[in-house]
């Protein structure tokens, strides 16, 4: 369990986490979360623990839920968008696209290893950006589990979205703490 104390920043005040519970869908995260609310344990995301700013550090007997299983990607080259879980790193995401004659322009230098849910979470940029924008100009939905447990798909594969406030853009960039990701569309 010591490797899921900290991310890359190795911080030295990290907790020592009560369990480690590694997902594979968003109903798991659901039974994970309701789990936590019932015993008041604070809970800890954790994409690929790639990041320099201990945003996955754990805190004593807190759950951490690492995402590395939730892995999958799917492009539909017709509509030109990606479905993405969490776990999947930005390589494969770039992979995918590149099989369609697509490109995913977010480029975080630890695009090899870091995930989706981490970029997002952290609204994730890279050299690209200057040019083609952040990784929220990309996010069009996505599935969160909030602190009770209930999952919510925010907007959807649609690129024009004009019901009112974009739920979408405010999880973007929030590092976790208004709820878990679970599915990303690009």
């Amino acid at each position: 369990m010591g490797g899921y104390r900290w991310d890359r920043a190795l911080d030295a005040s990290a907790g020592t986490p009560l369990a480690v519970v590694r997902p594979t869908t968003t109903e798991d995260v659901q039974a994970t979360i309701r789990f936590a609310a019932e015993h008041g344990l604070a809970v800890v995301p954790r994409g690929a623990g790639s990041g320099l700013s201990g945003g996955s550090s754990a805190l004593d007997g807190c759950l951490v839920v690492s995402l590395d299983r939730m892995r999958s990607v799917t492009v539909d080259p017709v509509t030109r968008t990606a479905l993405a879980q969490p776990g999947a790193f930005n390589a494969d995401v770039k992979a995918a696209a590149a099989e369609h004659g697509l490109w995913y322009p977010p480029d975080p230098s630890s695009f090899e290893i870091c995930s989706i849910g981490g970029n997002v979470a952290t609204n994730a940029g890279g050299l690209c950006c200057v040019k083609y924008g952040v990784t929220s100009d990309y996010v069009l939905g996505l599935t969160v589990v909030l602190a009770d447990g209930t999952a919510v798909t925010l907007g959807g594969p649609r690129l024009k979205d004009v019901a009112g406030l974009s739920l979408t853009k405010l999880f973007v960039g929030s590092e976790g703490t208004l709820g878990i990701i679970t599915e990303v569309t690009l």
